[in-house]
């Protein structure tokens, strides 16, 4: 997969003379230690992460844990201290103010908590300006605005003004200003956190449905882990100005590594955030006839494959059991459940039938793997997940 953002050892000090501090940090200082010792405060230390093409990629931490400062040294609101940002191989940080608005303007857009819509403008007006600064023409600029409030559901405020539409309209505005420029990376600065909880949950909504059809790279900013969850293809976690976590929502929530990280993941709904392809066994080939071949586990159920490893039906344990004393499979039931990979557990067990293994297949119908009870609910458990030491591979 294709890398659109790269960040590299990336280091924000704020003081207009931040290499004592870099040093102390070098030599492995903390941000506490800075602050002590310099009275400096340090906002990104050491930071690398890598953001790939078309990812929703989440970073999350508290309050004071660098994420923001993160956001706003990619488009250079803050100026970094050391480091590289990678902008499809392109180092961004020695860019000057002229190749600094031009990125702006086309590459990078931000869509802000506090919406910052112009409000003696109207909707359509709001939506044009980062075209308009371009110098993009009317007719064109306008007829790109349409499109996007139409892609947001706006398309019939376009001519009001911004304080004639409610909270959750008006940060739709701000995302459809972002989406008229076409720009390759959209960050999102907590960008629903000011929304009333049922608000929000439809934004979030309404963000999916756009990527599954606009397919943008995004780095989503918020301190909301169940939104992280939720949005997410890759998570990074802050703290203290350090990345101390990044991964898949799934690995994150299995291996969190540290304490603090697994805070974050105690409440979790399993159930809505794994799905059965994280749980599915493979089954091994146990029997082939002229029938199919018969794939399942010892003394268990097992599932009749055809030559092109579409499922025919099922066997019981007992019709397995006869199938591999005599050779020959028998006719199987088509009497199973099946389910694709990317089905919930919770999807899955509501469709789960006692002592029937679960077949799940593939777009075109093909084996996969199967799942029964037991898979489910060791995946949804409650118990506490593993942890893995500071040395030991996160990802």
């Amino acid at each position: 997969m294709t890398e659109r953002l790269q960040i590299q050892n990336l280091y924000k000090i704020f003081s207009k003379t931040p290499r004592p501090a870099l040093e102390m940090l070098a030599k492995g200082g903390n941000k506490n230690e800075v602050f002590e010792k310099l009275g400096e405060v340090v906002g990104l230390n050491n930071v690398s992460l890598s953001v790939p093409q078309g990812a929703m990629y989440m970073v999350m931490g508290l309050s004071g844990s660098g994420k923001s400062t993160l956001a706003r040294c990619i488009n250079r609101l803050n100026e970094p201290s050391a480091g590289k940002i990678l902008l499809d191989g392109r180092d961004i940080v020695p860019l000057g103010e002229e190749e600094l608005r031009e990125m702006r303007r086309t590459r990078i857009s931000m869509v802000f908590q506090h919406f910052a819509l112009l409000p003696n403008k109207r909707v359509l007006e709001n939506v044009e300006f980062g075209l308009k600064l371009r110098g993009i023409a009317p007719a064109e600029r306008r007829r790109r605005a349409e499109e996007v409030l139409t892609a947001v559901g706006l398309s019939r405020w376009g001519y009001h003004f911004p304080h004639e539409l409610s909270g959750g309209m008006r940060q739709r505005v701000g995302l459809a200003r972002a989406l008229a420029t076409d720009a390759d990376i959209l960050i999102m600065d907590e960008a629903f956190s000011a929304l009333d909880p049922l608000i929000r949950t439809e934004m979030q909504d309404e963000l999916l449905r756009l990527q599954r059809t606009l397919n943008k790279t995004i780095l989503f900013i918020t301190h909301d882990f169940q939104e992280a969850l939720k949005l997410g293809t890759r998570i990074a976690i802050m703290s203290e100005g350090e990345l101390v976590r990044e991964g898949t929502p799934q690995s994150i929530v299995l291996e969190p590594g540290s304490d603090y990280v697994a805070a974050f993941t105690r409440e979790v709904d399993r159930a809505r955030l794994f799905d059965a392809r994280s749980v599915m066994r493979a089954g091994e080939p146990i029997l082939q006839s002229d029938r199919g071949t018969l794939v399942g586990e010892a003394g268990g159920t097992g599932f009749v494959l055809d030559r092109d490893g579409k499922v025919l039906g099922m066997l019981d344990a007992k019709a397995c059991g006869r199938a591999r004393a005599s050779g020959e499979i028998a006719a199987p039931s088509s009497d199973y459940v099946s389910v694709p990979p990317g089905a919930k557990l919770l999807e899955v067990a509501r469709c789960y039938r006692d002592g029937f293994p679960i077949a799940v297949v593939d777009d075109h119908g093909k084996f996969m793997g199967s799942l029964g009870a037991g898979d489910i609910l060791g995946r949804i458990s409650s118990a506490t997940p593993k942890t893995v030491s500071a040395g030991e591979p996160h990802v």
